[in-house]
């Protein structure tokens, strides 16, 4: 079982999010401001200006999670400004925060990918070797559900498959979310990114659902590790993608990766028009947020 280890990708560049849109409705200049110039998860959607993260580590700190590694980019310090200067322990709200810099190769011009991400944050975590330790994205609200899950399960790794249909967002864009193929057993076979139609058929299982992945994962540090070191560049994106590792540990050593249905909405931050979206539902679904 994790014993309350999280780490949370946060180093990236948010290139999509710095995207101009036109908004349908009145958005504040703050966000706008942020949107441009900060890591998605800082973009302060929530109650009295609080950034994304809060609600994420909220749900951490409430599912059992007590240790956490937020990997961060070298050019945005806002992370580290918000929750604590120091590289490690730093106390918020009763959660230990620690940071990895996800450093940018030579002769790359952006960070080379959420596997890469996880990579450099192990190394920065050695001695959690043996251990097991639960791993999501920034921009994403994963909920108390779905984070205990990976807390609490006792397989030697795991992953959340989210039910496509209850995912609110439009059907453009849940088309090209990343579906699962899993055996009789729910064990992980397949993470296929940007299916097609066909590939998307095949993904559904007997009672007619299409699992997706939203990059929330359990994992042992020493049978991953070796995966997040020789996963190939994606051959479009020239990034080393996290799904593509753990797909890697699932064919290597059959049944490793166990898939847990879930059937729930995933609020998500990438793009600008997602801001007014995120903000909504955070005043929804935590009207009176206090950590």
């Amino acid at each position: 079982m994790n014993d309350g280890k999280l780490v949370i990708l946060a180093g990236g560049i948010s290139s999509r999010m710095k995207k101009p849109v036109e908004f349908k409705e009145t958005v504040d200049n703050r966000l706008i401001d942020d949107s441009n110039k900060k890591t998605k998860s800082m973009i302060r959607v929530g109650q009295n200006l609080r950034p994304f993260l809060d609600y994420l580590l909220y749900n951490a700190r409430e599912s059992g999670y007590k240790e956490i590694l937020i990997v961060i980019g070298e050019k945005d310090d806002s992370i580290k400004k918000y929750y604590g200067e120091k590289d490690s322990s730093n106390d918020f709200y009763g959660l230990s925060i620690s940071y990895a810099v996800q450093k940018i190769p030579s002769g790359k011009q952006k960070p080379i990918g959420t596997a890469d991400a996880l990579y450099q944050g192990l190394l920065s975590k050695k001695e959690w070797q043996k251990d097991r330790f639960t791993v999501c994205n920034s921009d994403n609200l994963y909920s108390q559900l779905a984070l205990k899950l990976m807390l609490k399960e006792d397989h030697q790794n795991s992953m959340v498959d989210y039910d496509r249909n209850l995912l609110e967002f439009d059907i453009d864009r849940i088309v090209k979310f990343a579906v699962t193929i899993k055996n009789e057993g729910n064990y992980l076979v397949d993470i296929i990114e940007k299916p097609t139609e066909k590939e998307i058929e095949k993904a559904r299982d007997k009672q007619g659902i299409i699992g997706v992945s939203m990059n929330i994962f359990n994992l042992q540090y020493d049978m991953i590790l070796p995966f997040l070191e020789r996963v190939p560049y994606h051959p479009v994106r020239q990034e080393k993608e996290l799904p593509e590792a753990v797909k890697m540990l699932a064919n290597e050593f059959p049944k490793s990766v166990f898939a847990y249905s879930l059937a729930e909405h995933v609020p998500d931050l990438t793009n600008k028009n997602d801001i007014l979206i995120v903000k909504k539902y955070l005043e929804e679904h935590f009207p009176n947020f206090k950590f």
